[in-house]
């Protein structure tokens, strides 16, 4: 089917309807593209410098836009009509409205000494906000983009994806970790990321060709800019700490922290940290377990790997909500399925399950006729590919709507 996110002709004609110079300048017109992400394993490691396991996926943000040279960046969204903007030399504080995102993203820019130019733009989305698939990531990126004018960022995507996610911590006031803006800017068609949040190093893990991703949204809204993740990442750096004075200043983050370690020390710890701290230790030997078992084919241990990663978000790091689990109990228990998580920064949002491809209509009938059951809700329901990272929108990035 048609997908209006990535139609140009039809991003076009929406820019023209609100930008008279658009109209009036067709030729000038750039479409820029930036998508989000779900998280395959490797959840609240990323601020701890440990290792993340995302792929970029068909669903994200398009912004149509004519550059201008006065300065003034203004953007509209597609799916209400709201209308956002700031002079670039002066962004001013920030208004607790999505337009942060956009404005932190130029903030950081300019901080790192880019070149931006103003914009009048047209904003489409089919990444739902609230499901932990990084709307906010995919709106930086795709504002990054934006801003450089009629040309691209002077920037390679590991560094861009840096920026953005300073403006988000300094500019925003969410202390996120790299991964979201990575893998929007990072993402490799048909693969999985394998990120060392502390190195910076980095490599495409290829999917089984047999599996599926499917994601689940719960129905119930997370929200990335509240209280709760920044809770964690204060919980993480009070183990650090306490650690710390017992091994030395070697000790900077949960990533030089071992099991034996966290075994040797955990009674130093107060009992919330001390969990917070087993659920990244070990999470992050998950991920790195799941990037062998990719590499190798080894369905049943990617299951086992996902299992016991939701059940430490469930138990130890306790971001999960009854509707997660019961999308993953249902999910682990449907035919085809391999394996089931909760996915993202947690308190509701989306599961990731990879399904063999000729069981997901069946996973697909089971959830929307089980999880209503179970919770009174009702899911939304994406297959979705693994797909590049943020840039132009070209024919080859055009590609139909998930599912």
């Amino acid at each position: 089917m048609t997908d209006p996110v990535r139609d140009p002709a039809a991003l076009r004609a929406a820019l023209e309807a609100v930008e008279p110079a658009a109209k009036a300048a067709p030729e000038s017109v750039r479409i820029v593209h930036a998508p989000g992400r779900v998280n395959l394993i490797g959840e609240h490691t990323d601020y701890n410098l440990g290792f993340v396991l995302p792929v970029a996926i068909s669903l994200g943000i398009t912004i149509a836009l004519v550059p201008t040279t006065d300065r003034r960046v203004e953007l509209t969204l597609g799916e209400t009509g709201e209308r956002g903007g700031f002079d670039l030399d002066r962004i001013g504080e920030r208004t607790g409205g999505w337009i942060d995102y956009v404005a932190g993203t130029a903030w950081s820019l300019q901080e790192a000494g880019a070149r931006l130019s103003g914009f009048r733009g047209y904003l489409m989305s089919d990444l739902p906000t609230g499901a932990g698939l990084s709307s906010s990531a995919a709106l930086e990126l795709a504002t990054a983009w934006a801003l450089a004018g009629d040309g691209m960022p002077n920037l390679e995507p590991l560094p861009l994806a840096r920026i953005a996610q300073r403006g988000e911590n300094a500019y925003v006031g969410v202390q996120s970790g790299l991964m979201d803006q990575f893998a929007s800017s990072c993402g490799v068609r048909g693969s999985a990321l394998l990120l060392d949040c502390r190195s910076f190093d980095w490599q495409p893990v290829p999917l089984l060709p047999d599996l599926r991703l499917v994601v689940c949204h719960s129905g119930v809204s997370h929200r990335h800019d509240g209280s709760a993740y920044n809770d964690r990442v204060a919980e993480c750096n009070r183990a650090v700490a306490a650690i710390a004075a017992a091994e030395g200043p070697g000790i900077r983050t949960l990533r030089d922290v071992d099991a034996a370690m966290l075994a040797r020390d955990r009674h130093l710890l107060d009992p919330v940290a001390a969990r917070r701290a087993e659920h990244v230790v070990l999470e992050n030997d998950r991920v790195l377990a799941t990037k062998a078992a990719m590499q190798r084919g080894d369905e049943p241990a990617i299951g086992r790997l996902f299992a016991e990663s939701h059940a430490s978000m469930r138990d130890l790091f306790e971001i999960s909500v009854p509707e997660l689990d019961a999308l993953v109990d249902i999910a682990t228990a449907t035919p085809g399925v391999i394996g089931s998580r909760m996915t993202g920064g947690g308190f509701g949002g989306c599961t990731v399950n990879l399904v063999r491809s000729g069981s997901v209509d069946a996973f697909r009938a089971t959830i929307e006729r089980e999880y209503p059951r179970r919770t009174g809700r009702e899911p939304r329901i994406w297959e979705v590919d693994a797909v590049d990272g943020a840039g132009p929108l070209t024919t080859s990035s055009a590609h139909t709507a998930p599912a």
